[in-house]
């Protein structure tokens, strides 16, 4: 039996002038896509630039269609419901054996 991980990291690139104003952007998206999907979700990189941040979330299950599928609409989610835009973004879906546990 398996279990797989899905995992996106973005560079989000903001409109803001200070770091205040960047966070008040990021943080009501991040929180906003954890109340509609389950992710798991962090601001990663970028935290004292007000330009821009990498940010990422992750998600577990049993089904790689599913984890993949719940990834990429959680993505695009991300990306039509936020005032910054995406200029980079990478997805991966890795698989884990089960064996030991089962």
């Amino acid at each position: 039996m398996k279990a797989y991980l899905g995992l996106y990291t973005a560079r989000l690139e903001t409109p803001a002038r200070s770091l205040k104003e960047k966070r008040a952007l990021i943080k009501p998206a991040l929180e906003r896509l954890k109340a509609r999907f389950p992710v798991s979700a962090a601001r990663l990189y970028g935290l004292d630039a007000w330009g821009f941040e990498v940010v990422g979330f992750s998600v577990l299950g049993n089904d790689p269609a599913w984890v993949e599928a719940t990834l990429r609409e959680a993505a695009r989610f991300l990306a039509q419901n936020g005032a910054f835009r995406v200029a980079l973004e990478e997805f991966r879906l890795e698989a884990f054996d089960l064996d030991g546990l089962v």
